[in-house]
């Protein structure tokens, strides 16, 4: 043994009764070593408890097995909001059965995303995913791209001439199958708390709900949220003042729906015998909201893991694995997930579920 009490790779050599080269192989992951040869000097690993000097590892390998995940949102929202929770919870699944470390950055100011470009283009990670991609010019990307450090964003990309891969949900089909779900209600007079329009999500999510109605969208029944709760509430409050008599409404988010209950319980509005309410995302709470939420589900934990095979796919091939509902990520640049209706009590009035 060393003086330090750990075993190097000259014991664990001695120990598996092979070279010093072959166990420096099989440390750094080099496929060209035997079966064999691979299972002795892993279980004198094993024995010896042997651990790996991981800067030397990554001047010979030029990895680090350490990917980042980008918002450019403040952390209360990041760790508030039951979406970025979602996408958070599956990156690190699927990070951590790769085997790869994570580290989480948020940029909101300009030193910030200075600060996070320096890293990221240091060396310091082997990738880079991002979410929460707004239109104001985000200089991060183009940064990682002049740095040839890969990344995947989570959602279709903002910006004009960046071509990034991407995970994305069915926005549009989903929104587009919320209106024709309160249009086949019989509802007519049909409005929408819209997502923030300068994310991709939020003008899909629009492009679908107008898509759904057809003839029957009216864009004086339109009103700007942000994805909020808060939001949610006060443009509903806002569409109702101008539209007393909106029998239906379709919130661009769960959070903005639980928002706009308040709002319409307040201008004592019952839902859903005066409005149908239809919200996106199928976060926890939308089952047990009252009444419970019909929404369009999204599964935000499998966009996380998708993300990361997307960026497996292009930083270590070897270790995508198929399968779990996620399509393959080999030799594509981007994923849509498909998203569902799911019919509860705030449209149908059904007191037993699933609602039928």
């Amino acid at each position: 043994m060393p003086p330090s009490g750990r075993a190097g790779l000259e014991q664990v050599a001695a120990h598996a009764g092979v070279s010093r080269a072959t166990v420096s192989r099989v440390v750094n992951d080099v496929p060209t070593v035997a079966p064999e040869l691979r299972r002795r000097v892993e279980e004198s690993i094993r024995v010896l408890g042997y651990q790996p000097n991981l800067a030397a590892r990554t001047l010979v390998t030029r990895r680090t097995d350490t990917i980042a995940l980008v918002a450019s949102e403040p952390d209360v929202r990041v760790f508030g909001d039951p979406f970025f929770s979602g996408i958070v919870r599956g990156v690190t699944m699927e990070a951590g059965a790769a085997g790869l470390q994570l580290v989480i950055m948020m940029t909101q100011s300009p030193e910030e995303i200075r600060r996070v470009s320096r890293y990221l283009t240091s060396g310091a990670v082997d990738g880079v995913l991002m979410i929460s991609e707004h239109e104001s010019v985000d200089p991060l990307p183009p940064a990682l791209q002049a740095a040839a450090v890969p990344l995947v964003i989570g959602g279709r990309p903002m910006q004009p001439g960046v071509s990034v891969p991407y995970v994305d949900n069915d926005n549009v089909g989903g929104a587009r199958m919320a209106a024709e779900h309160l249009r086949g209600l019989g509802r007519t007079v049909i409005g929408t708390v819209a997502g923030p329009q300068d994310m991709t999500a939020g003008l899909d999510r629009l492009d679908g709900f107008r898509d759904g109605l057809g003839p029957a969208f009216d864009p004086g029944l339109v009103e700007p949220g942000d994805f909020s709760q808060a939001g949610g509430e006060a443009a509903t409050a806002r569409l109702l003042a101008r539209a007393p008599h909106l029998d239906a409404l379709f919130a661009a988010s769960d959070l903005t729906a639980l928002g706009a209950l308040k709002a319409l319980h307040d201008a004592g509005r019952r839902v859903p015998d005066d409005v149908a309410l239809v919200g996106f995302d199928d976060i926890e709470v939308a089952a047990f909201s009252s009444p419970p939420l019909t929404t369009v589900r999204q599964r935000t934990v499998l966009q996380g893991r998708a993300m990361v095979r997307l960026l497996l796919a292009r930083i270590r091939p070897d270790r995508v694995v198929d399968g779990d509902g996620i399509p393959d990520a080999r030799g594509v640049d981007h994923l849509v997930l498909p998203v569902e209706l799911v019919v509860r009590a705030s449209t149908s009035g059904c007191e037993s579920w699933p609602c039928r």
